[in-house]
């Protein structure tokens, strides 16, 4: 069995077959899927696919992070349904890294997960703050704040209203992880 990561823009015939296998899991058109796969290059945003025998049963792509410029995030991390548990996640990754450090020459990697935490402790990463794609980083707050108005109101005698429940508006919360290469 051969086992190889390799960039998807250096291998564009794995294009339709990549876009299946990410939809599989997070469903997006396939117009939209193949344009974000098709801006895969030699600098960040790469795509990195996983072939057995020359067949596509994984994908992640690193994406800049433009307040970090020595570090990249990995997104849509997936292997093919019926293969997981069987490694190829763990040296997909572990390929990811070793293209990061001495292809790209960066010093971090970033993630969010929601539920692979186990997996991704495993392969030496740890919780940090979030952080953004998108531009600055920008920290979330547990807690809200309220205004109290009508304060001069004479509520006496109206029960109390229960608790807030803790963290109730960040059940989907994802954790964010990074790695030093």
């Amino acid at each position: 069995m051969e086992l190889k990561v390799v960039p998807l823009h250096l291998n564009k015939k794995y294009l339709s077959e990549c876009c299946k296998l990410i939809n599989d899991e997070w469903k997006r058109s396939d117009t939209a899927r193949l344009r974000s796969l098709e801006s895969s290059s030699d600098t960040l945003p790469t795509s990195l696919i996983l072939l057995r025998n020359e067949e596509i049963i994984g994908h992640l792509k690193l994406s800049p992070i433009p307040s970090i410029k020595d570090g990249c995030f990995v997104e849509s991390v997936v292997i093919e349904k019926g293969l997981r548990g069987k490694g190829f996640g763990r040296l997909l990754m572990e390929k990811a890294e070793e293209y990061c450090k001495n292809f790209l020459q960066l010093k971090t990697i970033y993630l969010s997960t929601k539920g692979q935490e186990g997996f991704y402790n495993k392969l030496g990463y740890i919780e940090c703050q979030p952080i953004s794609i998108y531009g600055n980083y920008m920290p979330l707050t547990s807690t809200m704040n309220f205004k109290h108005e009508n304060k001069a109101k004479n509520w006496e005698g109206a029960p109390k209203p229960p608790p807030l429940p803790t963290n109730s508006f960040n059940i989907n919360a994802k954790t964010y992880m990074r790695k030093e290469l």
